[in-house]
């Protein structure tokens, strides 16, 4: 980001001031806290005036010097011990790493937060504030456009990481039944930008964006800056309950390929979803034909809740989706695959008829399937 862009968000960030700094200041504690979003809240919560002290956990110490660090995994029940005193924690060890093992994703995750929420209620923490996405309200054609914070989740478990997102949205809704007194916070980002690499992230690394045929897609950001400001409102009790957080409205399909300068390569449903399906079966792409649903239908957020609170995005539609063009150059990828140097070679332009191979495969075999019923 430019010298003049930092010098605007700076203008647009509200200063602090005496008045506004609360009598009890609470103690944090924050889990992924070295990494990511986790080293982005952890560096603003020691800096802030309403916050008495911080305790940061991760596998390896991170570079905020005003926090008590504390090294392991938050799977390990010592962290029990480890939580007494705290008023708050916010658990962002979560790991959707695409090249993670799906399996050893899954039980980390779910036994991560599990080993947090048993814990902090042991500790006697007043509230933890949990990090999900707005991936769980699902991708439909019939969503309203934007959705509102307590909409269904209809999200099913075929999108990359969605199903620990999921059972950690069920973990949040049963903690406070199982530990009364324990208040629990459900974040909900749109899609985020800036230092994340996700299968939404990559369709911006494509030689073509892939629209379906007869879909209305509907893209919404969130950069990372501005999900670490939105944590710490729910970490001072600022905002509860379930929170949507996203940039103010959308961009349509259109914007998007006007703003990014990247053509559309448009194919139906079927022949999409097949080859998507088959190319992930075989093992040549990370992503799961449930991926591309959040690509075709709107998924958008009203973030009402934090905007009743009085927080703000700093961050417009626009401006994160530059932001991730910036950070994806250089980077090709075809039907979710990230290529080497060597492979984008050989691909260059026309990466987009090496995506339409696995398609071509998938047209045959449903030519094939038609052919058998006659």
């Amino acid at each position: 980001m430019s010298s003049p862009e930092r010098d605007v968000r700076a203008a647009r960030t509200p200063e602090k001031t005496a008045a506004a700094v609360p009598a009890h200041r609470p103690v944090v504690a924050v889990t992924g806290a070295a990494t990511g979003v986790g080293a982005l809240l952890t560096a603003r919560l020691a800096d802030s005036d309403e916050v008495r002290q911080v305790l940061a956990f991760d596998e390896r110490r991170g570079e905020t010097d005003g926090a008590q660090w504390h090294v392991m995994d938050v799977r390990d029940p010592a962290i029990a011990e480890k939580l007494r005193g705290a008023d708050v924690v916010v658990h962002l060890a979560v790991d959707l790493n695409l090249e993670t093992d799906a399996i050893a994703r899954t039980a980390y995750n779910v036994r991560g937060t599990q080993t947090v929420l048993t814990a902090a209620a042991a500790a006697g923490v007043h509230r933890v504030v949990l990090l999900t996405s707005a991936m769980v309200y699902g991708a439909l054609s019939e969503n309203p456009v934007p959705l509102s914070e307590d909409a269904e989740l209809k999200a099913t478990e075929e999108a990359t990481g969605v199903g620990d997102l999921l059972e950690i949205e069920r973990l949040a809704k049963r903690a406070p039944r199982a530990h009364p007194g324990l208040n629990v916070t459900v974040v909900r980002p749109a899609a985020l930008v800036g230092g994340v690499d996700t299968p939404l992230t990559r369709y911006f690394e494509s030689p073509r964006l892939l629209v379906v045929k007869g879909s209305r897609p509907c893209w919404q950001f969130c950069h990372v800056e501005d999900l670490a400001s939105a944590l710490e409102y729910a970490a001072l009790g600022k905002a509860e309950g379930e929170l949507a957080v996203g940039c103010e409205g959308w961009l349509e399909q259109d914007e998007v390929e006007e703003l990014t300068g990247i053509r559309r390569m448009e194919l139906p449903s079927a022949v999409a979803l097949g080859a998507a399906a088959r190319l992930h079966r075989l093992g040549l792409t990370p992503s799961p034909a449930g991926d591309l649903a959040y690509t075709m239908h709107s998924w958008v957020v009203s973030g009402s809740r934090l905007h009743d609170a009085g927080w703000r995005p700093l961050w417009t539609n626009e401006e994160a989706l530059a932001a991730l063009l910036a950070e994806v150059s250089g980077h090709h990828t075809v039907a979710g695959r990230r290529l080497g140097r060597k492979d984008a070679t050989v691909a260059g332009a026309a990466g987009a008829t090496v995506a339409l191979l696995g398609t071509a495969a998938a047209v045959r075999q449903i030519r094939k399937a038609r052919r058998g019923k006659l």
